[in-house]
């Protein structure tokens, strides 16, 4: 197990959690929207969550993001040389970026459309890096051989 405190592996950290936090606050503040509509008392409440925990937890994803490409390119991995699936997930992630700035504003409006493409971005683009080889990226061997292994072969 590796227990090294490492900067890309807390920054890795910091982007998961946000990411987790924005997605399920987005899926929270969709269902609200829907009880919106027959009571006057939750009026309000779904924009009032997304431009509070969905509009920060991206915002900070992103910083995250950017900050652990900074330091995996300083540490010598470079993620944009390995497929194309990082160039689709840095488009799908800046247009959810700004589309997620411009949802309150639609649901205090009652509109759920930009808030429903939000979350489908923010599965997408998931689903793109958890699908790497599809996209043209290099999947990590699961083996790996010790150095101090003996591989000369033996006949018998």
């Amino acid at each position: 197990m590796n227990l090294k405190l490492e900067a890309v592996n807390l920054v890795r950290w910091l982007h998961f959690v946000t990411l987790a936090v924005g997605g399920g606050a987005a899926v929270v503040a969709l269902l609200l929207s829907g009880f919106e509509e027959g009571r006057e008392d939750l009026r309000g409440l779904a924009a009032t969550v997304w431009s509070k925990v969905v509009a920060w937890s991206f915002r900070l994803a992103l910083i995250a993001g950017i900050l652990m490409l900074v330091l995996m390119m300083q540490g010598g991995q470079n993620p944009l040389k390995n497929g194309h699936y990082f160039h689709i997930k840095l488009l799908l992630v800046f247009v959810l970026v700004g589309l997620s700035e411009m949802t309150p504003k639609a649901l205090a409006a009652g509109k759920r459309g930009s808030a429903l493409l939000a979350l489908v971005l923010f599965l997408a683009s998931s689903f793109t890096v958890y699908n790497k080889a599809l996209f043209g990226g290099r999947p990590q061997s699961g083996l790996v051989m010790p150095v101090t292994a003996d591989t000369t072969f033996t006949a018998r």
